[in-house]
């Protein structure tokens, strides 16, 4: 029999050595990765506890913070590219994504119109008083 070599990427061979040590992470990655995911912690913290803005604008900054949390723990954890498993991890993450913004975005709009509709209004309160 002839020795067969697998040419796939992240393969390991008997001696547990991967030919692709990018699709792996390295060392160096994770604690860039680590770092990153901190820091982005700790900025939205401090902007709770010192109230430096108004609440929207606290509210705004954090959803940024947060997608781009996302985005470092892709790249850096999760390992995710164009080039990942033919592609087919961009195509989850992209039905992943639509999934959530049709939940996030129903669960906010029912919030809201329970709120507004479920609310006593003036009118109401003196009628009970």
């Amino acid at each position: 029999m002839s020795a067969h070599h697998d040419t796939n990427p992240g393969h390991v061979d008997t001696h547990g050595h991967h030919d692709d040590e990018e699709a792996h992470g390295s060392r160096k990655g994770y604690w860039i990765g680590f770092v990153l995911a901190a820091i982005l912690t700790a900025i939205p913290f401090w902007l709770v506890m010192t109230h430096p803005l108004s609440n929207a604008a606290t509210a705004l900054v954090i959803m940024g913070f947060a997608i781009v949390q996302v985005i470092v723990h892709m790249i850096f954890f999760l390992h995710m590219n164009r080039r990942a498993e033919g592609g087919w991890s961009m195509m989850a993450l992209l039905f992943t994504l639509v999934v959530v913004g049709i939940s996030l975005s129903g669960s906010l709009w029912v919030m809201y119109h329970m709120n507004a509709n479920m609310m006593p209004t003036a009118q109401v309160m003196d009628h009970i008083e």
